[in-house]
């Protein structure tokens, strides 16, 4: 009794959760506005707004762009010296081995 119980509830949220139709979400990225239109089986239509960032939020929003710019370049310049680190290393070895070689001989 107690399955066929929960395979009913089952069965009743998975019919809720499809009715529910086609969403469809359109983000402004510049401003922050956010509309989802919802379409329903039965032709119902729902609507949402939400209006752009509040100046805080604008701030926030203009510090983390900032930031990740930054850790962009940085990235890019550790990388670079890294790279060029690693030619040097490599260079400085090639002219020991070279040395060695000729001592040996």
């Amino acid at each position: 009794m107690k399955k066929i119980l929960l395979l009913a509830a089952a069965v009743v949220f998975s019919t809720a959760a499809f009715a529910q139709g086609d969403k469809t979400t359109v983000r402004d990225e510049t401003s922050g506005a956010k509309t989802t239109v919802t379409e329903r089986d039965n032709g119902t239509v729902k609507v949402e707004s939400r209006s752009g960032r509040t100046k805080a939020g604008q701030k926030a929003y203009n510090t983390k762009e900032d930031v990740k710019y930054a850790g962009k370049k940085t990235g890019n310049a550790v990388e670079r010296g890294a790279k060029k680190t690693g030619k040097v290393v490599k260079k400085g070895a090639k002219a020991v081995k070279n040395k060695a070689e000729d001592v040996v001989d």
